[in-house]
């Protein structure tokens, strides 16, 4: 398994509980996860954007007070928001802060004890960035003012002399335009990062001139290594393939010169969603919540959709377009997220501590932790305060790992059932249980009928994992199949009618799975690799599967466990089984079934009936526990 690293951990003080978005851990080595501004699409970033520092939560904030702490930073020149620079920079661009005045980046203040999955952060993130930072010099270093912006931390002449000799051996070319200053006008500084920062500007040519944009600015100095250089590379590749969603922050732009990177991208001036949580004393009501989590849902579905796991979803992440009360809202800063293939597991510590998903403290996960964000974010926005929280980093991974959040006390009691099992079908600890961004936008809380269910990419993992199945499993998926609701398979439906199965017969094949994803695909999508999962259906080119089927293979007795109802699903299940035949089996067919090894024949055969040689209850509900997808390879990152 490979190290984990760690960046950028603001905000965490052994006598205050810091802000909602305060604590990021990040492997990317360009710039920390610095947040937006507030006001533009670039102000996130996971290296040029505008930090907030010293952020106020909503647990914080008393029911209907003023919102209390810092204020983000911002850069406020006088005269015109169009002035020029003094040092020969392109117009607009202020220099970075010089290292030996600048404010030291926090690190962790010790080690974390066995077993905490984070115990290597130090050491991961010095490798990561070339040797340019001193952890005992970091961890006495005072704390930075709330009101000022975080610059970039030097590590004095012996650091700076080794991250030039590490920036010579570099290719910092990235073949971007190299005409910024002839295309836009650079403004004021609306944020500053630890790498760079954000900046108004104006377009002075082409089809947008006049019109004011955002400007992510990240200095070419600040990438020491490789893997910075490659982060930047690749946000710029993900906002370029995903740009179009109307909840995502547009990409206009790329452009470079010998000092820095320019990304230009759409302005919002809406502000963050963390905002407008705090304008409304903490927390949302149902009704707001809801239109509030749907935006989320439907960007994070298309981006799962295209093979882009985000893996930095928090209300900072959010910028409304407009100040306007029903302003659609935009998700920025992809300077944390990747590409991932459908069987792929990642394995690098990064995101926000509050938000950050077990298994990814485990160094093993998908897009799945992206939905363990949104669950935090929807607990936060119908309670006021976090589900997960403690005065240290280690602490709340502590709290992540192993606390259940809290639906007694106030104002949970009068918080709709629906929405409880919405929450808790997020924060599930087991990821398999989770719902996906599709089948969260079709559960009974968010259920609408005028709304389209996107296309999911967990059906065809899980037709992949029929199609290799045998028999026996595929009978125990049919019984199971056929003991839900009509109302439960409302997703598996609506997924089915996405294929567009053929009109004279109501069946697909694999020409229905191609035309799927050629109707939703991006350039993202070949970049991740997902149209290869076509190659997995390849049985299909040679039959058509009905509903009855379809519905046998999308079913996930994993995600059915996490169900209230599951007992009485698994009970009605069992006697379909029964009636249909439940043959004799042995213990090693059993066991083979499952990937189990002989070790295990003595649980197994516990599970079969010493009668007749057939399943019991017991060995049925525990073979449709075993009756999942096999987990990818983890992608290591170094």
């Amino acid at each position: 398994m490979g190290q984990c690293y760690a960046r950028n951990v603001h905000g965490v003080d052994a006598d205050a509980g810091g802000g909602v978005g305060a604590t990021t851990i990040t492997v990317s080595a360009a710039g920390g996860a610095e947040d937006a501004a507030g006001v533009g699409g670039g102000g996130g970033g996971g290296r040029g954007g505008g930090r907030r520092s010293g952020r106020p939560s909503p647990a914080g904030t008393p029911r209907g007070g003023s919102r209390a702490g810092a204020t983000p930073a911002r850069s406020s020149a006088a005269g015109s928001p169009w002035a020029g620079s003094p040092l020969g920079l392109p117009e607009g661009i202020a220099p970075s802060p010089a290292t030996s005045t600048s404010t030291p980046r926090r690190f962790f203040r010790r080690p974390f004890p066995p077993p905490s999955p984070a115990k290597h952060i130090k050491a991961s993130l010095a490798r990561r960035l070339g040797g340019q930072r001193s952890p005992a010099s970091a961890s006495q270093a005072p704390r930075p003012s709330a009101e000022a912006p975080i610059p970039e931390h030097g590590a004095g002449a012996g650091g700076a002399a080794a991250a030039g000799e590490v920036e010579r051996e570099l290719d910092k070319s990235f073949g971007y335009d190299r005409h910024f200053a002839a295309k836009y006008e650079l403004g004021k500084e609306v944020g500053r990062g630890h790498f760079g920062h954000t900046c108004l500007a104006r377009a002075r040519k082409g089809d947008m001139r006049g019109q004011v944009l955002a400007v992510k600015v990240i200095s070419k100095a600040k990438m020491t290594t490789a893997i910075s250089i490659e982060d930047v590379r690749r946000e710029v590749k993900i906002l370029k393939a995903l740009s179009g969603h109307s909840n995502l922050v547009k990409f206009y732009d790329a452009c470079e010169d010998a000092h820095n990177v320019y990304i230009i991208m759409e302005l919002c001036e809406g502000g963050e969603l963390l905002d407008r949580i705090l304008s409304r004393g903490g927390r949302y009501n149902e009704g707001d919540a809801k239109v509030i989590v749907e935006q989320i849902l439907n960007v994070v579905a298309f981006c799962h959709l295209q093979g882009v796991v985000h893996r930095d979803l928090k209300p900072e992440n959010f910028l409304f377009s407009t100040k306007g009360e029903n302003s659609p809202m935009k998700l920025i800063d992809f300077g944390l997220s990747d590409f991932i293939r459908p069987d792929e597991r990642l394995n690098d510590i990064v995101g926000s501590a509050y938000y950050v998903a077990p298994e990814v403290l485990h160094r093993s996960y998908s897009t799945e932790a992206d939905m363990w964000s949104i669950g935090v974010i929807t607990y936060i926005l119908l309670c006021g305060s976090r589900p997960f929280w403690a005065r240290t980093e280690s602490g709340i991974f502590r709290s992540v790992l192993r606390a259940d959040p809290n639906f007694d006390d106030t104002p949970w009691q009068s918080v709709s059932p629906e929405a409880k099992d919405f929450v808790k079908r997020l924060l599930n600890k087991d990821y398999r249980k989770r719902m996906t961004a599709a089948q969260a936008l079709s559960h009974p809380w968010l259920r609408d009928e005028h709304r389209q269910i996107p296309l999911d990419m967990l059906v065809f993992k899980l037709i992949k994992a029929y199609l290799r199945s045998t028999p026996l499993k595929r009978a125990a998926l049919k019984s199971l199949s056929r003991a839900i609701t009509e109302d439960e398979l409302i997703y598996i439906r609506a997924q089915y009618n996405l294929l567009e199965p053929n009109s004279r017969d109501g069946r697909i094949c694999i020409d229905n799975f191609r035309m799927a994803l050629l109707q939703n695909s991006t350039d993202a999508m070949k970049e991740s690799r997902t149209l290869e999962i076509l190659n997995a259906l390849e049985p299909l080119a040679y039959r058509r599967m009905d509903f009855e089927e379809f519905r046998a293979a999308t079913i996930s007795p994993y995600q059915l466990e996490a169900v209230a109802r599951w007992e009485e699903i698994a009970s009605t299940a069992f006697e379909y089984f029964e009636q249909e035949g439940n043959r004799a089996i042995t213990i090693e067919e059993l066991a083979q079934e499952m990937n189990l090894s002989s070790a295990a024949y003595s649980i197994v055969r516990d599970w079969i009936r010493p009668t007749d040689g057939k399943l019991s209850f017991l060995g049925y509900t525990k073979f449709l526990h075993g009756l999942t997808m096999r987990s990818g390879n983890a992608r290591r990152h170094h």
